[in-house]
């Protein structure tokens, strides 16, 4: 775990505020990490989505074991350091390295499992889950030979197709699919202008371990009606992606992720106004005085009867005196 050391200025518990988890997130960043030693192969893929993305940060580290007791203290460390939830990590040696809701990407090559990519995801800057993976057949994205005018744009939104039925029955395959949404999700937006929606990834499950990934640009065309034709262009990277290893997030760590804001409940008759602040209105039903019993032990009927006792009195006094 990263020691975190309790602020001293208003200023650092500000800072501290914009790192801490929110219920309403902002959009996550990918860290990638470079271990020891990588192959070339891993190299160019980790090119490649820098390349698709342009919200990471690249790191070099020796020293990263999140599959191993005490292997995630640098993680969590550069995590925190960049602000970053998605990261990849990328090495190859002899032994077995591996990497680990921030986004990160590790890489390894060895014997035993060679080009090792592992996608991973922190939570307030502690690993969250790890899905590793393999990559095979890969191509990138300067094999491609297309209209360079059809090349995605920078920043642009991607749709994503997940094409296969072991993207809903096998349970390693659901987390991928998690993982490659978190990996091009960027800015959250409510709407989005068709003309800025260019490209496309196209995720084939191939068997229950294996993914086929291809990045294609969209290229829109008049159909007659109001809905443009699609046609896809294939502009690279692509590859085979076979799970290997995955780790999943505890209950616990995951409930309190996947929390959302609570909706405010509307209150009927109140309105806010600048100047006099929160106003109500108040309904009363209409009041049937004449059928309303009336007890007589009010005191208002007392005080007549006292009145009227006395005038009694007095003109009975009056009389005696006329006679």
């Amino acid at each position: 775990m990263v020691a975190i050391r309790a602020p001293k200025s208003h200023r650092a518990k500000r800072e501290l505020l914009k790192h801490a988890p929110k219920l309403v997130e902002t959009g996550k960043k990918t860290l990638v990490l470079h271990g020891t030693k990588t192959s070339a192969v891993l190299n160019s893929v980790l090119a490649d989505w820098f390349h698709l993305k342009r919200d990471c940060y690249s790191k070099k580290n020796e020293n990263i074991r999140p599959f191993e007791s005490g292997g995630e203290t640098s993680l969590e460390f550069f995590s925190l350091k960049t602000d970053c939830s998605l990261i990849i990590v990328v090495v190859i040696g002899a032994k077995e390295y591996f990497s680990s809701p921030i986004l990160f990407q590790y890489g390894s090559h060895s014997k035993k499992r060679p080009n090792n990519l592992v996608l991973g995801r922190t939570y307030d800057h502690h690993i969250y889950d790890l899905v590793e993976v393999g990559v095979e057949n890969y191509k990138s994205i300067e094999s491609y030979v297309y209209d360079k005018k059809l090349a995605p744009k920078l920043g642009s939104k991607p749709f994503f197709a997940f094409i296969g039925e072991h993207f809903e029955s096998v349970e390693e395959l659901k987390h991928l699919k998690e993982m490659l949404l978190d990996l091009f999700r960027g800015e959250v937006v409510e709407n989005l202008n068709l003309s800025g929606v260019d490209r496309v990834f196209v995720c084939t499950a191939i068997s229950p371990t294996t993914v086929y990934l291809m990045h294609c640009a969209l290229r829109l065309k008049r159909s007659g009606t109001s809905i443009p034709r699609m046609e896809l262009v294939e502009v690279g990277p692509s590859m085979d992606l076979v799970v290997r290893r995955h780790r999943y997030p505890a209950e616990s760590l995951k409930k309190e992720a996947m929390k959302t804001a609570d909706h405010a409940k509307k209150m009927k008759n109140v309105m806010k106004d600048p100047v006099q602040g929160k106003l109500g209105k108040v309904y009363i039903p209409d009041q049937q005085i004449a059928k309303m019993a009336l007890s007589n032990d009010i005191k208002g009927l007392k005080r007549e009867r006292r009145e009227a006792k006395k005038n009694k009195e007095h003109s009975k006094k009056q009389k005696i005196n006329v006679e």
